[in-house]
C-alpha cells in the first residue's frame, strides 16, 4: 500500500480540507505516515496570502526532496490555485491539484494526471464531503468557500472564487457527526463566513444559521474571523444571549485610518470598528476581541500610521495579529505608488505589536482568579508536559492533570501568567 504524508500551511479552511484529504485517501488504501523517508507522497496544502507564504512553500518542496528523492511531491491550496502555469515548471514538483479539485485527489493519483486545476471562478456550487476525525480537539466545520469583496491588497478571491455557502442541512449533519464522534466543540470557518448564505436563492445570513445550530447537541461553537460590518447589534444581541458561543471574535479590520480603509477598498470606517468594539465590550464581560492589522500599505503616511496607532490604543481590543503590507501581482494595490520602505514597515510592526502584547497581558490579568470553562486538548504541551486547554474566551491555558481530562470540559481556576506570554496557568477545580 502506498503511503502519504501531508503538510498544511496557513488558514484553518485548510487545515480542514487537508483533514478532509487524509481520511479520503485512507478510506481508499493509502496509508498516512509522519515520516517523511517512508510517505510515497508528500501533500503540500499551500497558503498564499504573501509572499512569504509563496517562498515558505517552495522552501518545503526542496527540503523533502533532497530527503528522499524519490517521493512524489503534490503541491495544492492557493498557491497551486494562483501559480499553477509556473509551478509546473518547477522539476521539483510532480501535481499540482487546484483547490476545487482537492476531494479528487486520489482519482489525480491514480491517474497520473499532473496538472489538474479549473477556472475557480466556474465554480457555483460548494463541494461538501463528511468528515468523521480531525486530529484536533476543537473540531472545524468549512460553512463556505470563496469571497465576493475585492479588496485592493488581496488575491484570495482569485484562489478561492465567488462566495459558496454550504447548506444548513450540510452544516447541521456534519455538526452531529462531530457531536456523536464525542467532539464538545466545533469552529464555524471558511474564507469569507460572513457571506455566507448570500448565494442562496433564497437569501439566508449567518444568524440564522448560528439559530439552527443553537439546536443541535453540540457544547459550544466558535466563529472564525469577520467583516465589521457583518456585526450589526442585531447580531451582537442574539449571540449574548446564547449559551453555547464562545465569546471570542476575531475582526479582519485591516486597518483604523479612513484613508487607509479607502484605499484597501474596506467598506466601513474607523468609526464604525470604534462603535462595533464597544458595543461588543458592553454586551460581554469579558469577550475575547482579536483582530488583523496591516501595516505600511502604499501611501500609508506616518500621519496615517498614528491615527491607526492611536486608535487601537484607546479602543478595548484583546490581541493584534499585525502583518506588514505583502506586494501581490495582479492586484490594485501592487500598481499603487508611495510604496513603504521594508524597514519602515517593519518600525510599525514593532509598534503595533508591543501594543498588542500590553492588551493581551491586560486581558490575561482581568481573567486572573476567574474560573471558566476549559476544553482540554487531546496532545500535552511539549515543553512543560503540562495539560493544554482554551476557554471559551479564548485563553490558552497550561494545566497540571491526569490524561483523563484530555477531550473533556472542565471547570478551570485561572491562576496567572504562565512561562509563555501568549499563555495563563490554570487549576481543574474538581466536581
Amino acid at each position: 500500500m502506498e503511503k502519504f504524508i501531508i503538510k498544511t500551511l496557513g488558514c484553518k479552511t485548510n487545515q480542514v480540507e487537508s483533514a478532509l484529504i487524509a481520511e479520503i485517501m485512507s478510506s481508499n488504501g493509502f496509508i498516512e505516515v509522519d515520516n517523511i523517508d517512508e510517505a510515497d507522497y508528500y501533500i503540500l496544502n499551500t497558503c498564499s496570502v504573501t509572499h512569504i507564504a509563496d517562498n515558505k512553500n517552495l522552501g518545503y518542496i526542496k527540503r523533502v526532496k533532497r530527503e528522499n528523492p524519490k517521493i512524489k511531491t503534490v503541491i495544492t491550496g492557493c498557491m497551486a490555485q494562483l501559480e499553477r502555469e509556473n509551478l509546473l515548471k518547477n522539476p521539483l514538483i510532480d501535481f499540482v491539484i487546484g483547490n476545487y479539485e482537492k476531494n479528487d485527489i486520489v482519482k489525480i493519483l491514480e491517474k497520473s494526471q499532473k496538472y489538474c486545476v479549473s477556472d475557480i471562478f466556474s465554480h457555483n456550487n460548494f463541494r461538501y464531503e463528511k468528515l468523521h476525525q480531525t486530529h484536533r480537539t476543537r473540531a472545524s466545520v468549512k460553512i463556505q468557500d470563496g469571497c465576493n469583496n475585492r479588496c485592493s491588497y488581496c488575491t484570495i478571491p482569485f484562489a478561492r472564487g465567488k462566495n459558496r455557502s454550504n447548506t444548513v442541512e450540510n452544516i447541521i449533519e456534519q455538526i452531529n457527526i462531530f457531536s456523536d464522534e464525542g467532539y464538545k466543540e466545533t469552529v464555524l470557518t471558511g474564507i469569507h463566513i460572513g457571506q455566507w448564505g448570500e448565494d442562496f436563492e433564497e437569501k439566508k445570513n449567518l444568524k440564522f444559521l448560528l439559530e439552527e445550530i443553537e439546536k443541535t447537541k453540540i457544547n459550544r461553537y466558535r466563529l472564525g474571523s469577520l467583516n465589521p460590518l457583518e456585526l450589526d447589534k442585531d447580531f451582537i444581541d442574539f449571540l449574548s444571549q446564547s449559551k453555547k458561543f464562545c465569546p471570542h471574535f476575531h475582526l479582519s479590520l485591516q486597518s483604523v485610518c479612513d484613508k487607509t480603509l479607502k484605499n484597501m477598498n474596506r467598506m466601513y470606517s474607523s468609526e464604525n470598528i470604534i462603535n462595533l468594539v464597544k458595543y461588543i465590550n458592553e454586551k460581554f464581560d469579558n469577550a475575547f476581541i482579536g483582530s488583523d492589522i496591516i501595516v505600511g500599505f502604499p501611501d500609508e503616511t506616518d500621519e496615517d500610521f498614528e491615527i491607526t496607532r492611536n486608535n487601537l490604543e484607546k479602543i478595548n481590543l484583546s490581541k493584534i495579529h499585525v502583518f506588514p503590507y505583502s506586494r501581490r501581482k495582479g492586484t490594485i494595490a501592487d500598481k499603487l505608488s508611495n510604496q513603504i520602505k521594508t524597514e519602515e514597515k517593519k518600525r510599525r510592526v514593532s509598534i503595533i505589536q508591543t501594543i498588542s502584547d500590553n492588551k493581551l497581558n491586560q486581558f490575561f490579568k482581568r481573567n486572573t482568579g476567574k474560573v471558566s470553562e476549559v476544553i482540554i486538548e487531546k496532545i500535552r504541551d511539549k515543553k512543560t508536559n503540562l495539560l493544554k486547554g482554551v476557554t471559551k474566551n479564548y485563553i490558552n491555558v497550561l494545566i497540571e492533570g491526569d490524561d483523563k481530562f484530555k477531550d473533556t470540559l472542565q471547570q478551570v481556576k485561572l491562576t496567572g501568567l504562565s512561562e509563555s506570554k501568549e499563555r495563563m496557568r490554570g487549576e481543574i477545580i474538581c466536581q
